[in-house]
């Protein structure tokens, strides 16, 4: 006996209001408070002692920064559940950047804080 079997799925991603438009990359990083954000699950990823917590909200130590003006490094390489396996190689890369950017994958397209910077492409 022969079963044919037709499935479709949909998938629905909640984009942060804070947060680069796309929609098929998984993660953002946030240098400035060395964290990550699961855009599928929207959970903030953080240091906490150790040990790497996921959670809907930022800790209180965050509770003064501007998500609006932080800077977001979309990441279009990684595929997977733990992006902070990479964090030391994310630090480097992106440590002391005091660009006025949000980056829209890795460096390649970005997109500026000011008004003036608005869809502006990294050489």
């Amino acid at each position: 006996m022969l079963v044919s079997l037709k499935a479709q799925v949909n998938v629905n991603v909640s984009l942060p209001f804070w947060g680069p438009a796309i929609t098929t990359e998984e993660y953002y990083y946030l240098p400035d408070i060395d964290s990550y954000y699961d855009i599928r699950q929207s959970q903030f990823i953080y240091l906490n002692k150790g040990v790497w917590i996921r959670s809907r909200t930022l800790p209180n130590r965050y509770r003064n920064y501007n998500l609006n003006s932080g800077r977001v490094i979309v990441l279009k390489e990684y595929r997977g559940n733990s992006p902070y396996a990479h964090f030391k190689n994310h630090k480097v890369k992106y440590y002391g950047n005091t660009s006025q950017w949000k980056g829209v994958g890795e460096g390649k397209a970005l997109r500026g804080k000011g008004k003036n910077n608005r869809n502006k492409k990294e050489k």
